[in-house]
Formats: structure tokens, sequence, C-alpha cells
């Protein structure tokens, strides 16, 4: 399959993917997508604005991997919010944007990732873990419980068998705290299979 990987970061989501599939994955921050491409060399990785390029591609792939960014949504600022530690933020409306588009203009595959938001989802989805997902097939129920807990990330963490110590990156703590549970994105890949 054609997959386009967007917002791909260093790659969660892609690890146990293997490597059958022509993959381009899109992330917007150059020094996040040289690690991706270090740990995927076979994947074609584009440094762009993952937002505009699903618009101007999304025909082009048999499945699109979509995770925006999360923190708007999250219910880590609006705690932080309440606590002083957050400015409140409008969410960032991308999100629902890509759900509607996909839904109604792609003919392939197609699942948006992101946190369990703070409020009431706009559109209904599925919650899998600590993620919410919405897709034009049946992404199934997965059981194993993700035991990581973020305030125990730090920058020379190991979680889910992504090491950044040899990296000159800011940010390592955000970077391993945002990834999706490799396990996780490979159920529901292979669900998209049956």
């Amino acid at each position: 399959m054609r997959i386009l990987n967007l917002y791909a970061g260093i790659g969660g989501n892609r690890k146990l993917w293997g490597d059958e599939h022509k993959i381009t994955a899109v992330e917007f921050d150059p020094e996040i997508a040289a690690i991706y491409k270090e740990f995927f060399p076979n994947d074609n990785v584009i440094v762009a604005d993952a937002h505009q390029y699903l618009l101007d591609h999304y025909k082009e792939f048999d499945m699109i991997w979509s995770s925006p960014p999360c923190p708007t949504h999250s219910d880590i600022r609006r705690c932080g919010v309440h606590r002083g530690q957050y400015e409140a933020k409008f969410p960032d409306m991308k999100l629902y944007e890509e759900i509607i588009l996909l839904k109604h203009f792609s003919k392939g595959l197609w699942i948006v990732e992101n946190v369990k938001p703070y409020y009431k989802p706009l559109i209904e989805g599925k919650l899998l873990q600590r993620h919410l997902f919405w897709s034009n097939f049946d992404i199934g129920d997965y059981q194993e419980t993700d035991t990581r807990r973020h305030n125990d990330i730090n920058g020379s963490s190991t979680v889910y068998g992504f090491f950044l110590n040899g990296f000159n990156i800011k940010n390592k703590r955000k970077i391993l705290r945002n990834l999706v549970n490799p396990k996780l994105a490979n159920h529901v890949l292979n669900r998209a299979f049956l």
C-alpha cells in the first residue's frame, strides 16, 4: 500500500509497520524529520506542513494516517490553565478539518489519531488507550494496557524502543511523550487489511 504518515514525528506509529509498504512521512520540523529518516531510511520523508500536504495529495495514497498536534485538545492544557501553568488557547480545528475532508473526499483508507480531549468531541471517535481515533474502517478493540506514564519520561528515557540520547535536539522529553504506542498503531494498520 501507499501510506501517507502525516505529522510523523520520529515514527512511533510507524515502528512496527515493516518495509513492505511505500510510506511517505510528512514532518514540519527538519530536525525531527532527520531523526525519522535515520530510524526509517526506506521511507520518503518530506519536510512540509502536513495539513496543507494532506489537502494537496490525499488522492495519491491508499491509506492515510494523520496525527495532528494535540496540545490544545489535551486535558493537560486544561488542568495547566487552572493551575496557572498555561495560557488558555482555542482548540486547533485542523483536527476536525482533516476528519471532515477525509470523510467526504478520500476514496482510500484513512485514520486520524489524537488525544482524548478535555471536552466532548465535536465528531464522535473511538477511544483506544489514551488515543481517540476517527476512521473509515473498523479499527476494532485493543486490550493491552499502555503502562507508560508521562511523568516518568525524560529526555534520556527509552520509550517504545526509541532512545534519543545520540541526537542533538531540543525537547526530547516532549518528542518521546508524543509517541503513539507502536503495538496499537500496528493493530490499527492490520485492521485496515480485514
